[in-house]
């Protein structure tokens, strides 16, 4: 599956977080940029990783008028776990479905110890105030992506 071109407005959803409450890309529409990140599976050791050093770099985001949420296939209760485990500060998403991940290409064939399955594909989008999206991050490093992500969001000028 393809990425969503950047230049076009970024494919809209909502979908439920870790309260349950929903969530759509348009109510940050003209007031903030956001990273939106997949992840495989919370409470695995790189997707922890990943988390926690978003955890940290928040206030770094916010001082670029940035959220993050982060989308996976786990159910609502597992991301409050997640969040509870490692005081998350940012909003975690379930796609149970994967409807999402396929709109923005996240979901393919991955290899895992000599065996083939379809999964997330660990990827990042960043998507501007004006709703377009601007950056499709392809191969995320988990112990450097809140690193790499800041420094995408400054090099755009958002």
């Amino acid at each position: 599956m393809a990425f969503p071109k950047t230049g076009n407005l970024a494919p809209a959803f909502s979908l439920p977080d870790q309260d349950g409450n929903q969530v759509s890309l348009k109510q940050f529409r003209d007031q903030k940029n956001v990273v939106l990140y997949f992840y495989p599976k919370a409470m695995t050791p790189g997707c922890t990783v990943q988390a926690c050093g978003i955890r940290d770099s928040k206030r770094a985001l916010a001082k670029l008028d940035t959220v993050v949420l982060g989308v996976s296939p786990d159910p609502v209760a597992r991301l409050g776990k997640f969040i509870d485990k490692h005081d998350l500060n940012f909003t975690l998403l379930s796609d149970e479905d994967h409807a999402v991940a396929e709109k923005y290409g996240a979901w393919g064939l991955k290899k895992f110890m000599g065996r083939e399955f379809m999964g997330i594909l660990r990827t990042s989008f960043i998507i501007g105030k004006d709703g377009r999206l601007k950056y499709v991050m392809g191969k995320v490093a988990t112990k450097s992506h809140h690193d790499d992500v800041l420094a995408l969001i400054k090099e755009l000028g958002l």
